[in-house]
């Protein structure tokens, strides 16, 4: 990846809220100002599901809801719930119903760069949100430094185990997703140089699939019985798997286990000791990001971008936004929820309110 860094994300922020317009979502219109402040064009977001990770409901939706409403954009969002069918039919809809503007989060590279470049016949520019659709034709690119995310990880699960000799199990997101090879490779980059360290077993997780997952590590754990001193999990649903195995097996909190994503159950596991770390992605950010690209295209003017990210594939550098992630542990837990991606109400409940008091979270 190509990234200048020489942009305020303060800017990005406030380019996308400065605007007054008319504003809905998929379950209706709730228009504001007069006729002459709207924006040019209707703004169409395809989240990819809700099983992969709590975020793309629980943040990034009203994260994206907040942004366009304040900018004063007309807008609809919807969900493909994991089947690449149905965000297609979803994108044939939003084009019929006059999208000018259209951001995925696609599925896989192939059915993505179908929706973009039957997007592109119809006038209508595209932006890839969040994944990167290798051999796409999105205009623009919005997401965090996803290669930083991985060595985040794997700087993280080192501090935990520090420089002795330990096993690792690596379990990755799904193999369709370019973000997750992205993940892996930030991963190996760090935790690969140090020598005390052993690749005891890997594998992808289709469709990050949090069953899946479970059935997976356990048979990565059988495989070398249970000798474990460290996992690589790839966000917080895959970590949430692990730690099942872990319980199961009564060695929770003996293995250190990463994630990211910053979920109220990622962070609960940290504040418990059974998960290690996570990286937590503002919402706000990246969909301020979209908000600010998106609003542009609908005006038609140019967005403005911190750098490019390379489509391999497609043999192109894609004009992007790439924000920075953070580690987020057991000394800066409380974090994401200062900065509103979840409650403390939500995060402190039951079990978790003197955890929560000892990390001074209230």
């Amino acid at each position: 990846m190509k990234r200048t860094r020489n942009l305020v994300l303060a800017t990005v922020l406030g380019a996308s809220l400065a605007l007054s317009a008319c504003g809905s979502d998929d379950s209706g219109d709730d228009k504001g100002g007069s006729d002459g402040d709207k924006a040019a064009g209707k703004i169409g977001v395809i989240l990819p599901d809700t099983k992969s990770s709590a975020r793309w409901e629980a943040a990034d939706r009203p994260a994206l809801e907040a942004a366009f409403k304040d900018a004063g954009v007309e807008y609809s969002i919807q969900n493909a719930e994991g089947d690449a069918d149905k965000m297609a039919t979803i994108a044939d809809s939003m084009i019929t119903d006059g999208v000018t503007v259209l951001a995925i989060v696609n599925l896989d590279s192939d059915s993505g760069a179908a929706i973009q470049a039957k997007a592109a016949k119809q006038g209508v520019k595209t932006i890839d949100y969040d994944r990167l659709t290798l051999g796409g034709s999105a205009d623009y690119y919005v997401s965090f430094d996803n290669t930083k995310v991985g060595e985040l990880q794997g700087q993280g699960l080192q501090q935990c185990l520090g420089d002795k000799d330990a096993n690792i199990i690596y379990l990755n997101g799904s193999p369709t997703d370019n973000n997750a090879t992205l993940f892996s490779a930030g991963a190996h980059s760090v935790l690969d140089k140090v020598s005390s360290y052993k690749n005891v077993g890997e594998q992808a997780v289709p469709d990050w699939d949090n069953d899946k997952a479970v059935t997976i590590f356990e048979q990565l754990y059988t495989k070398v019985d249970g000798k474990v001193d460290g996992v690589l999990a790839a966000n917080d649903g895959l970590g949430g798997s692990v730690i099942s195995i872990l319980k199961k097996n009564g060695v929770n909190g003996k293995v250190p286990v990463t994630g990211q994503d910053a979920t109220v159950e990622g962070l609960q596991n940290i504040l418990s000791g059974d998960q290690c770390m996570t990286v937590y992605k503002s919402a706000k950010l990246e969909a301020g990001g979209l908000a600010e690209v998106a609003i542009a295209l609908a005006k038609g003017e140019k967005a403005e971008t911190t750098g490019t990210t390379e489509d391999s594939t497609g043999n192109r550098d894609v004009p992007s936004i790439l924000l920075d992630p953070q580690l987020i542990n057991k000394d800066n837990v409380g974090d994401p929820i200062k900065d509103g991606a979840v409650s403390a109400d939500d995060v402190c409940k039951g079990s978790f309110a003197d955890l929560c008091k000892t990390a001074g979270i209230s």
